[in-house]
């Protein structure tokens, strides 16, 4: 019998979550919730209920799992909620908009012995699992440096985006949250341990932005710059901007006989390639996946592959997940680069 899914969010819920829950197999997508486009997403995506909010989704509709994909400001109550009703969660990132936020959802999801996950699902890509098979074999040596880089035009000036919480701190927009939050959690994981300490910044370089002729400020950062420490010399930087004249991502591994290097113009378009004194090798990857799901949206690869490790764990299968406890250490960098708000 397939779990029933409730997906709360409906613009990447419904472009993302809804169509790769329903291609995994595992799930059923019985229901949407959102405050304006849930029965427009339910009809595009043959949904049999749309509600307007959380509260009326769990008091109409019986669910095995909530995924929650709405922005950093509503991740802590909805899921509480689910946690309080023994419902395994998925969560979008950033995990909550502070420590303590993150820390309360960590144990309520102990409490409730459900199995809940983040959406971090670039871990799955080919590339990057071939990196960290690299550190892991030992085939680089010691593992010394990690850079994880992240250029984009999206936010240079010039470049128009409609004025919303993306754009206020208070509500976890930004850079910030949106990528680099995504690029430590991939240092940590090609760490293969939780950081000791990380310092660094955030800055705002272009306050004043238009779009269709209207000016508004932002005070969120367009750039994020952590170094972090993960103890017995291993150090990682991880560099998110969006006001660069290209785009351009890159994650490397630093060992003490050789690099390694994913990279290429977007998360999902990289090469890799293994580096020494000698060579520079390019490496032949198994292919993504359901790769094949490309076409519809260039994440769902990665998300479908994400929720098969989320279906196996909650079949009580072995299986490797981005947890709460992983999103806790992700805020902890976060809160040191200077993203939270207390409301």
């Amino acid at each position: 019998m397939k779990l029933r899914v409730g997906v709360l969010g409906a613009s990447f819920g419904g472009s993302v979550h809804v169509p790769s829950f329903q291609a995994q197999g595992s799930f059923d997508v019985v229901a949407i919730a959102s405050p304006n486009r849930a029965a427009e997403v339910a009809k595009a995506r043959n949904i049999p209920n749309a509600f307007s909010s959380l509260e009326e989704m769990l008091a109409g509709v019986e669910l095995d799992v909530l995924s929650v994909a709405t922005p950093p400001f509503e991740h802590y109550g909805p899921v509480l909620a689910a946690l309080g009703r023994g419902l395994h969660v998925l969560c979008e990132k950033p995990f909550a908009l502070n420590v303590e936020q993150a820390q309360e959802m960590l144990a309520a999801s102990r409490e409730a012995g459900t199995v809940c996950a983040l959406a971090h699902e670039f871990r799955y890509s080919p590339s990057r699992n071939a990196l960290r098979e690299l550190v892991i074999n030992g085939h680089l040596g010691p593992l010394r440096a990690i850079e994880v880089l992240y250029f984009s035009t999206m936010l240079r000036e010039g470049n128009e985006r409609p004025n919303s919480w993306w754009f206020e701190r208070r509500r976890g927009g930004g850079i910030t949250g949106a990528l680099a939050s995504h690029l430590i959690d991939q240092a940590s994981w090609l760490a293969g341990r939780s950081p000791l300490r990380a310092t660094g910044y955030e800055r705002t370089a272009i306050p004043e932005r238009s779009y269709q002729d209207e000016r508004f400020t932002s005070d969120v950062a367009d750039g994020a710059f952590a170094t972090i420490d993960y103890g017995d010399g291993i150090i990682a930087t991880v560099t998110a901007d969006g006001t660069r004249a290209i785009d351009s991502n890159s994650l490397a591994a630093h060992g003490g006989q050789r690099t390694a290097v994913a990279s290429g113009k977007t998360l999902v378009d990289i090469k890799t390639f293994v580096v020494d004194l000698e060579e520079t090798s390019e490496l032949e990857l198994v292919p993504q996946p359901h790769a094949n799901l490309g076409a519809a949206h260039p994440n769902l690869p990665f998300f479908v592959t994400l929720l098969d490790a989320f279906a196996a764990a909650i079949e009580g299968k072995p299986a490797e997940l981005p947890t709460f406890e992983d999103g806790l250490q992700t805020q902890r960098v976060l809160e040191a680069i200077g993203y939270t708000t207390r409301g």
